[in-house]
């Protein structure tokens, strides 16, 4: 095998280039910035100030209000719902007019049927074409819980003779972590760690791509290096100098303070994710013609990638599902959390990683070897795809 030598001059040239250099560096300050400002984001939040996570709902929608005795209009969330005070028929003529989400109609005699323990009919009109009415209905519902409970709460003290009672001492004693800060926490520093990967597809695309957009395609078929050994090579570089950085970025994260157990495992699960995800980019870059293209397939295919790669972390988190495991960023979640890993759980995503790196390699070499691939013109995906799976070759037989 001489893929070495392709290796070794692919990672030279992109360790000489003054624009990887400066992609490299500005990549290492774009990873500071996000420490810091995760560092005092969460640091925020463990602070007994606390943070809003949310953006300001200071009058997010509107609602009438026809309430004589002032009972449920007070009780009302101001900071989200813009009250106005209106008579019923007014209230109801916002609503239709599209001034108010909703109205809502009290009826005049409450109080007295509160004094004489009778139930409360509330009236609540929602304009169902305004996408903020589910808002106004939790608020109002929640509101008349709240007066329910405190209401009846009542009665019940003034129909019971009040004694003296000892109230129990209740101590609330809290595990862990609150599934919003695993999220910040955990995910964010497990999108850290990934983030290296996807930076380097304009590697993949420019060692592929380039060689049609160059003409030098046919020098490099004519060298005496089979077509696999010339795929590899080009992979490989491009993995070694994923490794170097995510080699720095573990250390930066470790150097900052973030607690990561079992350091080198994760590091070996990161670059070992990162090899079919090369070779995948290898297959977009092999049947594109130009760099644009190439860039917009690119951005699709990651994009899945993404998905496969967070949302099972995410299940993970929020249920322990075990179907999560095939994610690698799940392994990696777990291993610098210091969970205990089964041998199951540990090989569910390294064996997906060795399926789709078998796969994607394999369908790139098939298309560096095609003529029709390197140099025009094209076959379709569809054509192509069946061709790849031997569909075509299945019917000329017969």
């Amino acid at each position: 095998m001489r893929f070495p030598t392709v290796t070794k001059w692919e990672f030279k040239n992109t360790l000489s280039s003054r624009k990887f250099l400066m992609i490299f560096l500005m990549q290492l300050s774009v990873l500071v910035l996000m420490i810091v400002f995760l560092n005092m984001f969460i640091g925020n939040i463990e602070s007994e100030n606390g943070i809003t996570l949310s953006p300001s709902l200071t009058n997010f929608t509107s609602i009438s209000v026809s309430d004589t005795s002032g009972l449920f209009k007070k009780q009302l969330n101001h900071e989200v719902l813009g009250i106005t005070s209106l008579e019923n028929n007014e209230s109801i003529n916002q609503v239709k007019n599209g001034k108010a989400t909703a109205a809502l109609i009290v009826p005049e005699n409450s109080t007295g049927k509160i004094d004489n323990f009778q139930p409360i009919t509330l009236n609540l009109f929602i304009d169902y074409g305004d996408p903020k009415r589910s808002v106004v209905s939790e608020e109002v519902n929640s509101t008349a819980k709240a007066i329910s409970s405190s209401i009846s709460n009542q009665w019940i003290s003034s129909l019971v003779p009040s004694t003296n009672t000892i109230e129990p001492d209740v101590k609330e004693e809290k595990k862990g972590e609150s599934l919003p800060l695993q999220l910040i926490k955990k995910m964010m520093v497990s999108i850290l760690l990934f983030l290296p990967i996807f930076f380097f597809g304009n590697m993949v695309i420019d060692s592929i791509v380039g060689e049609k957009e160059r003409k030098t395609g046919e020098i490099l078929m004519a060298m005496p290096l089979s077509h696999g050994e010339v795929i590899i090579g080009k992979n490989l570089a491009v993995v070694l100098v994923i490794s170097i950085q995510v080699a720095l970025w573990i250390l930066i994260l470790l150097a900052a303070g973030f607690d990561l157990k079992s350091p080198f495992l994760v590091y070996l699960v990161i670059i070992l994710t990162s090899i079919p995800i090369v070779g995948i980019t290898s297959v977009i870059a092999a049947y594109s013609k130009n760099y644009k293209e190439a860039g917009i397939g690119l951005s699709f295919i990651y994009m899945g990638i993404v998905g496969f790669l967070v949302i099972p972390a995410l299940a993970y988190i929020s249920s322990k599902s075990a179907a999560a495991n095939i994610s690698p960023m799940t392994l990696v979640m777990r291993l610098f959390s210091g969970e205990n890993i089964s041998t199951t759980d540990f090989m569910i995503p390294i064996i997906s990683i060795i399926i789709i790196t078998l796969i994607s390699y394999w369908i790139s070499i098939k298309l560096i070897k095609r003529d029709d691939i390197m140099f025009g013109p094209r076959p379709s995906i569809i054509r192509l795809a069946l061709e790849l799976i031997g569909i075509k070759n299945i019917s000329k037989g017969r």
